[in-house]
């Protein structure tokens, strides 16, 4: 598999793509005039709760209050493993989040028009070779690292870098990056430890 990052760079405008096998697959442009919120994290404060839309308003300090729906919330597991209310469908958005109620989220998607920004409290963090997701509490492997004894090793030598609680589960949920394939253990403990930092 080929792969390639193509860039190109003017006074006013930075544009990237990620070509593979000759394909595009993503293209990024970020204008000097207006740069782009996506990936930025904020501790915002519940504006308002809409129960008729399952969303709320964040106020994130941006110029338009924040949209952040009730599927982007991240909610406790239950201790018995039984879903959220009992028949599998996402509580009210009452019952998560209430106004003046302070938030971490990540913006997903940049405003546009009189819309503002959306919003996710499921968080992601990315280093070299992984993928912080503060919530997630697991360890997830590349799908495009297909060697079954490389995905072993990886695990291996992350279990014990990310530490447990007294539970046997993970404290923070990492996803191994493709490009994490063949790294040392150094490589990956300084990721864990920059990670850390980095949430902290």
């Amino acid at each position: 598999m080929s792969e390639e990052i193509l860039i190109n760079v003017t006074p006013r405008e930075t544009r990237v793509g990620v070509v593979e096998n000759g394909m595009l697959q993503e293209v990024h442009v970020e204008r000097a005039s207006r740069r782009g919120y996506v990936g930025n994290i904020y501790k915002g404060r519940v504006q308002r709760v809409m129960p008729g839309m399952q969303a709320v308003f964040v106020e994130i300090g941006l110029e338009r209050a924040a949209f952040l729906h009730a599927s982007d919330i991240v909610r406790p597991t239950p201790a018995d493993g039984a879903e959220t209310n009992g028949n599998g469908h996402l509580p009210s958005i009452s019952e998560l989040v209430h106004e003046g109620q302070e938030i971490v989220v990540q913006v997903v998607k940049d405003p546009i028009s009189t819309k503002g920004a959306r919003l996710s409290a499921h968080l992601s963090i990315p280093s070299r070779y992984l993928v912080l997701l503060p919530y997630a509490r697991t360890l997830g492997i590349s799908a495009r690292i297909e060697d079954e004894a490389e995905r072993q090793r990886l695990r291996e030598v992350l279990t014990p870098l990310i530490g447990d609680d007294a539970s046997g589960n993970s404290r923070l949920g990492y996803i191994v990056r493709t490009n994490a394939e063949g790294q040392s253990a150094e490589s990956l403990a300084f990721d864990v430890t920059y990670l850390g930092k980095v949430w902290r």
